[in-house]
């Protein structure tokens, strides 16, 4: 399984249209939009899990810098989460 992190979305763009774009190049396991935790809309990103590592590196290289809804979308390998530094505390 592999997560790809994408970018520069347009805030009416929806877990449908995700799933669309990707199912493409492979089965979509799951695709979370991340929204504001104090206004509810999105954030502008979004993280969409493939079974096959295969499969995620061809939607990587076909659809980073793609259009979705108007605005050229950015996706790649995301990162694994670290915490936030603005909530850790110094020694």
């Amino acid at each position: 399984m592999k997560n790809l992190y994408v970018g520069n979305m347009e805030a009416t763009t929806t877990e449908q249209d995700l799933r669309t774009a990707f199912a493409v190049y492979g089965p979509v396991d799951v695709v979370s939009i991340i929204t504001d935790r104090t206004t509810g809309l999105p954030r502008g990103f979004a993280f969409v899990e493939m079974a096959a590592e295969k499969d995620a590196n061809e939607a990587v290289l076909a659809l980073n810098g793609s259009l979705m809804a108007g605005r050229a979308i950015v996706v790649g390998e995301a990162r694994a989460k670290t915490g936030n530094p603005r909530t850790q505390t110094s020694p």
